[in-house]
C-alpha cells in the first residue's frame, strides 16, 4: 500500500526538472479490493504527476548531520472513520497527521480520531512541532555551545536563554524515577 509522503502546499525540489515546485494536488491511485491507495502521485503544476522518489522536501535534513533524529517528519494518513465530505472543516479533509521517527515510516506519534476531529488545527500544530523538535533541539544545543565557549561576550538575554536551554536539556536526559510501589 502507498502512503503519502508530502502534503499539499509543501515546497519540493523536482529532481528531473531541476526546479522548486509546490505540491498542488495529491493524487491517490486506487485499485478495486484495496482499502488504501496502491500508488500516490503528486501534481506540482509542471505538466505531469510525479512519484515521491522524484521529489525532495525543502527542509529534509542530511542524515549525516542529524543522525537518528533527522528522520522525523509529518506524513498524512487516510481518515478511515469519516468520509472526506463529512470533515471539510479539517485543514486537509480526508487525512490526519502522523509523525514518523524512523526511515522506514515506523514509530512516532499518532492521535485518536475523536481528538483530531475536536480540534484539527491544534493537532496539526502539534504534529509540526513534534517533527521540528530535533531541529529545535539542535538549535538549542548550538546556543548553549556558543554561550558556553564565550560566556563573558554573551549578552545577558542570550545567557538567560542558554541557561533555560540547559535546564530543558537536563530534563530531557534525566531518567524519571519509578513511582511508588503498588499495594495489592
Amino acid at each position: 500500500m502507498a502512503k503519502t509522503v508530502f502534503q499539499r502546499n509543501q515546497k519540493v525540489w523536482v529532481e528531473s526538472v531541476g526546479a522548486w515546485a509546490t505540491i498542488e494536488k495529491i493524487v491517490p491511485i486506487w485499485a478495486k479490493g484495496f482499502d488504501e491507495p496502491v500508488r500516490v502521485t503528486y501534481d506540482v503544476g509542471l505538466g505531469r504527476e510525479f512519484l515521491a522518489h522524484e521529489l525532495k522536501p525543502e527542509d529534509r535534513m542530511d542524515p549525516q548531520e542529524g543522525g537518528v533524529l533527522s528522520n522525523w517528519r509529518v506524513l498524512r494518513a487516510r481518515n478511515k472513520w469519516q468520509q472526506e465530505s463529512d470533515c471539510l472543516h479539517h485543514p486537509f479533509p480526508g487525512t490526519y497527521p502522523v509523525v514518523v521517527t524512523d526511515p522506514n515510516d515506523w514509530g512516532g506519534w499518532r492521535t485518536p480520531g475523536a481528538e483530531y476531529d475536536r480540534d484539527p488545527r491544534k493537532i496539526e500544530f502539534q504534529a509540526r512541532l513534534i517533527a521540528a523538535a530535533p531541529r529545535l533541539h539542535a538549535l538549542s544545543r548550538e546556543i548553549m555551545t556558543l554561550v558556553g565557549d564565550h560566556p563573558e561576550d554573551a549578552p545577558p538575554a542570550l545567557l538567560a536563554l542558554a541557561q533555560k536551554a540547559a535546564a530543558i536539556e537536563r530534563e530531557l536526559n534525566e531518567t524519571p524515577a519509578a513511582s511508588g510501589s503498588v499495594d495489592g
